[in-house]
């Protein structure tokens, strides 16, 4: 059986692998670059490229993200009541003090982000402080700890740019096959083959952010109930985080900075009014039911 060490040891091991698959996907998709364009030289770009872009991510997808989101660094004069809750809460779960950080938002929201428990962020929107109550606030804050503990944070995070950079190449994938971009020398692999080859191509670029898409979720989905349910056993109050739920996700206020490439990293997904309970629909959405969600976190013995 599972347990919350576990599930954290394997959260740092799908980081790794995921970080791996990129770079094999984009030397893959630089070799069909270059096949199609007939320059080799494509393919010696895609894997200095996808060096880079897996060692820019590990280091700096948190900025990336603070920056997306307009998020602002608070200090202990700035909220010393926040501060105090974060600062009792790290006491208790051993964590070492994260920075923290602001949005001004409405929407009662809130994420973790960094790529350790030395360099983590916790960042709440203006929304969260404003409408919940203490413990319904400690519940939140303790389930962003509970990320870090658990070392979600450096893999959704790194997931954020990895996404965004698999949407980027198979845009322009999209637009170089459509400009006439393929080969044309019929002796070089061109007629119906090279049609072939193109056709799939452009059948891999389409679906490829699809692909990297459902990852996402998936993942995000997964370490929600883990994030809760460690969140809860260390306020040793899992109504506090079932109430302030239950506000987050009835709340009408759009987050102007939401977009999708974040959406998963938040306590609750940040786009009101587009919720299904279909299980077509669960398929697509970054974050379970909060029904679910909810239950499970009234039905714990702690």
């Amino acid at each position: 059986m599972a347990t919350l060490y576990s599930q954290a040891d394997s959260n740092v091991r799908k980081t790794w692998f995921l970080m791996f698959f990129f770079l094999i996907f984009i030397i893959a998709l630089g070799w069909l670059f270059s096949y199609l364009l007939d320059n080799s030289i494509i393919l010696i770009i895609a894997v200095i490229f996808s060096i880079f872009t897996s060692f820019f991510s590990y280091w700096y997808s948190d900025k990336i993200v603070l920056k997306m989101l307009g998020a602002k660094p608070i200090e202990k004069k700035d909220n010393p009541e926040l501060y105090r809750l974060v600062e009792n809460l790290c006491i208790a779960s051993g964590l070492p003090l994260p920075k923290i950080y602001i949005l001004n938002e409405a929407q009662p929201n809130a994420f973790a982000t960094g790529r350790d428990e030395k360099h983590a962020v916790v960042a709440v929107t203006q929304g969260l402080l404003d409408k919940l109550e203490r413990p319904e606030l400690e519940g939140v804050i303790a389930h962003e700890l509970s990320h870090i503990k658990n070392k979600d944070i450096l893999l959704g995070t790194v997931v954020v740019v990895l996404v965004g950079i698999v949407a980027l190449l198979s845009n322009l994938f999209l637009r170089i096959s459509f400009w006439g971009g393929g080969r044309r020398d019929s002796k070089q692999g061109g007629g119906y083959l090279g049609l072939i080859i193109i056709a799939l191509g452009i059948i891999a670029a389409i679906l490829a952010p699809l692909a990297a898409s459902l990852i996402r979720l998936s993942i995000s989905r997964k370490r929600e109930f883990l994030a809760d349910a460690s969140g809860a056993l260390l306020t040793r109050y899992p109504e506090g985080l079932a109430r302030a739920l239950e506000k987050i996700s009835s709340d009408p206020n759009q987050m102007k900075k939401a977009n999708n490439s974040t959406a998963h990293l938040f306590i609750s997904s940040p786009f009101k009014g587009k919720q299904s309970k279909s299980w077509f629909t669960k398929i697509f959405m970054t974050h379970p039911p909060v029904e679910e969600r909810v239950n499970a976190l009234r039905g714990m013995k702690v």
